[in-house]
């Protein structure tokens, strides 16, 4: 393709999908925006209450500090998940890393902006780059010789502004001699990139009609309004970029952004800051004819929106905030988009109240003015306790008319339409413990459910935006560094700072958002996290592999993060495998070469003796026991022998009664047998 047919494509879808913004979604936004400041489109009558009941401000209001308490006070917003045994300690270091890079980048302002935007005017968007910036330092110097002076000037980061030599007569050992000096001014040059996170502004973001979600999104891309100025700085000829201008749908979009028109005579004397509406799209096209569309950047300016400059993109810089996202479509539901019927019909009911009310107070009367007895002055001034003068006028001739008070049926139906709101926000009296009644009397249990029942909507809000922005967000924080962060990078890394290289890292790893849901999840965080403290200390105790000096002061830092106290290294020493392991050589070094204390040594032999002596005991008691078995066997044993002569005694003594007389050869037998070896 050439570059006017790729400009030609580009700028159609940009403008199709400018159009759809325009006509679909941004009449919605206006109207969220009016009713957030607390207009109405329902009317009033003249002398009657103006007031309305800002319901979906004062929703935003009370939202917005329960979701960025879910994700501020959790150290893993975002945890990167090893997908093998070999990238645990790299996902760790992945997660520590990623969220040193949010905080450094501002992330409470981040995250406070994409939620707001997304409560308001449906989605939050952040962008995030690689920001390379250049600094300039004028320096001054002064009386330089030569070899400084050619030092200062060689630097390949310095221009020379002003320069100005001087031959001075200066005294040395030989007698005054002439020595050149150097007063310059000198501009020095500094390059610095750091990893840049945006909050656009939802009217600046558009994206096609078609798309559910930036990986099928045809186009996305935002619009900005930059400087000529600015444009030089990228790299753009002055020319080609003076006479571009705005588009025709920059005033509105800006007007809706900031709430007035902005002048269109700023800057005008200064050519440099002259207005140019910049357009940077994201989209997939076959530039090269293979067939295959791939992914590239566009940069388009001015009204007519001329292209000047597109690369290849591997990734599409956004990450998109929702609170209600709707299936199938890109853009959901704000907050403010589910309140606003209700916020009509509470500031109807809430100007009657006060209508009844100031009527019931004031009571319009009543007066016969065709007698001339009533003075009509007197009867029209509101002040209170003012006379009204008469002419003998009967009470029938000035008559009050009374209006019924219904603030009591009024106030029923305000606090109707106040639980209705409560059930669509997930914010009531009770969760917020403003609601003493409610709560009075009330077990701690029956409050923890009270108050995590309430919260259901708002865990739901949370978890879309963990779910959609957040991962989005910190998935595009890790291949960005991973791209533009060399190996000499420092982390400040469990109390001590460790060199990284996301060079290295995988970019393949699943992420699970971690958000503290819940109100009571603080408590039970720190219960399971004392518990497992003493099982610890206990372990320790015995000995056992189990448990380290690093896990237990691990422990103790979760422990105070929990509290809300996240210098642990103010209380605890950093601690590490490596840190623990050279303790325990300097230990068993100090342990062998340290001198010998009598009173220790003496003490060691008592407790050996005492060892030696329970062991020679036991030992004792081992061979008595066996002792006894043996002489019991041999005495059992003895019995069985008296018994078998006995018996083979007896029967020689019948047999020979009866046949003949016993031999010597039998007794010789019958020893024998008494003297065969025994097996005990």
């Amino acid at each position: 393709m050439t570059d006017d047919d790729i400009q030609k494509i580009v700028a159609n879808a940009i403008e199709a999908a400018v159009d759809f913004i325009t006509s679909d979604i941004e009449p919605d936004r206006q109207l969220a925006q009016r009713y957030f400041n607390g207009e109405v489109d329902i009317g009033h009558e003249p002398g009657r209450s103006k007031v309305v009941a800002t319901k979906c401000r004062d929703a935003v209001r009370q939202v917005k500090p329960s979701l960025m308490r879910v994700f501020m006070t959790s150290a893993k917003p975002v945890e990167y998940v090893p997908t093998g045994p070999e990238d645990v300690a790299v996902a760790e270091q992945q997660t520590k890393y990623a969220q040193y890079c949010f905080t450094k980048a501002g992330g409470y302002k981040l995250l406070n902006s994409a939620f707001h935007d997304a409560m308001v005017k449906k989605t939050g968007i952040l962008k995030g780059w690689w920001d390379e910036t250049e600094t300039v330092e004028i320096d001054s110097y002064s009386q330089l010789t030569d070899e400084a002076f050619a030092l200062v000037a060689g630097d390949d980061e310095v221009e020379v502004l002003e320069h100005t030599p001087s031959v001075q007569m200066v005294d040395l050992p030989m007698g005054p001699q002439p020595i050149t000096l150097h007063d310059a001014k000198v501009a020095r040059t500094n390059t610095k990139g750091e990893l840049a996170i945006k909050a656009i502004a939802p009217e600046d973001f558009f994206v096609d009609s078609n798309a559910t979600c930036l990986e099928d999104a045809y186009i996305c891309g935002h619009r900005a309004e930059k400087r000529v100025g600015d444009l030089v700085a990228m790299g753009f000829d002055f020319d080609e970029v003076f006479d571009l201008g705005q588009g025709d749908d920059d005033d509105e979009a800006e007007s809706n952004r900031r709430g007035f028109t902005p002048d269109d005579e700023e800057g005008s004397a200064d050519p440099s800051m002259k207005p140019v509406t910049v357009y940077e799209a994201y989209m997939r096209v076959d530039i090269e004819g293979a067939g295959i569309p791939r992914l590239y950047s566009f940069i388009l300016a001015g009204g007519k929106k001329k292209l000047l400059h597109y690369e290849l993109a591997d990734m599409v810089p956004f990450a998109v905030f929702e609170i209600d996202p709707e299936p199938h479509a890109f853009f959901g539901r704000s907050l403010v988009d589910i309140l606003i019927e209700d916020q009509d019909a509470g500031t109807a009911m809430l100007r009657g109240l006060l209508d009844n009310v100031a009527a019931s107070n004031a009571p319009r009367l009543a007066i016969d003015t065709s007698s001339g007895a009533v003075n009509v002055e007197d009867v029209l001034n509101n002040e209170i306790g003012a006379v009204i003068r008469t002419k003998g006028t009967p009470m029938d001739k000035i008559m009050p008319v009374v209006v019924p008070f219904t603030g009591d049926a009024a106030m029923g139906a305000l606090q109707y339409f106040d639980g209705v709101i409560e059930g669509k926000t997930g914010v009531s009296r009770a969760s917020l413990g403003l609601d003493a009644d409610a709560l009075q009397s009330t077990t701690a249990a029956a409050v923890n459910a009270t108050v995590s029942g309430a919260e259901g909507q708002v865990e739901v809000m949370a978890r879309n935006l963990a779910e959609g922005g957040m991962k989005q967000l910190f998935r595009l924080i890790l291949q960005i560094v991973s791209q533009h962060v060399g190996p000499g990078e420092m982390m400040r890394l469990d109390g001590q700072f460790v060199s990284v290289d996301p060079r290295s890292w995988r970019l393949g790893m699943d992420m699970q958002a971690n958000v503290g849901l819940g109100s009571d999840r603080a408590e039970q965080r720190v219960a399971t996290l004392q518990f497992t403290l003493m099982q610890q200390m206990q372990m320790m105790g015995m000995g056992s592999p189990l448990v380290t000096l690093t896990n237990i002061r691990n422990t103790l830092a979760d422990i105070q993060a929990a509290g809300g106290v996240h210098n642990a290294d103010r209380y605890f020493q950093p601690m590490n495998p490596q840190v623990e392991q050279q303790l325990q050589q300097q230990a068993a070094e100090a342990q062998q070469g340290a001198p010998q204390d009598p009173n220790a040594i003496l003490a060691q032999a008592e407790v050996q003796k005492a060892q030696i002596s329970a062991q020679a005991k036991q030992q004792g008691d081992v061979i008595r026991a066996q002792t006894d078995l043996q002489k019991a066997q041999m005495a059992d044993d003895l019995r069985r022998d008296e018994m078998e002569q006995k018996a083979i005694i007896d029967a020689a003594k019948i047999y020979g009664e009866f046949a003949y007389k016993a031999n010597a050869a039998d007794a010789e037998s019958i020893r024998a047998m008494q003297a065969e070896p025994r097996n005990y």
